[in-house]
């Protein structure tokens, strides 16, 4: 049996409070921030400048997390909206002390 050690990151990120939103999947969460931060890592996301952190699921199985970050993308904006403001109601920004 194959054990699998890694952990994925299905994340939400924001342009600000109830603004434009992104989904994404990543095995390294804190590297992923830096790079749509530094505006590297996605042409949507630098374009409406959407940087901010504001929820994340950590799945065990790459294809598990593949498959949440689809059913995010599927959700309309106010699920999206809730899902957030149920773990982070202030909209902080979670990325916010990573160095």
């Amino acid at each position: 049996m194959k054990v699998n050690n890694r952990q994925y990151y299905v994340y939400i990120l924001s342009s600000k409070k109830n603004g434009t939103l992104y989904m994404g999947v990543t095995n390294n969460l804190e590297r992923r921030l830096i790079e749509h931060k530094q505006k590297l890592a996605s042409v949507f996301t630098s374009k409406y400048d959407v940087n901010r952190l504001m929820y994340f699921e950590i799945i065990a199985d790459i294809n598990e997390a593949i498959k949440r970050e689809k059913q995010l993308k599927n959700w309309n904006k106010q699920w999206k909206i809730e899902l957030i403001e149920k773990e982070n109601p202030n909209w902080k920004d979670l990325s916010i002390n990573w160095n």
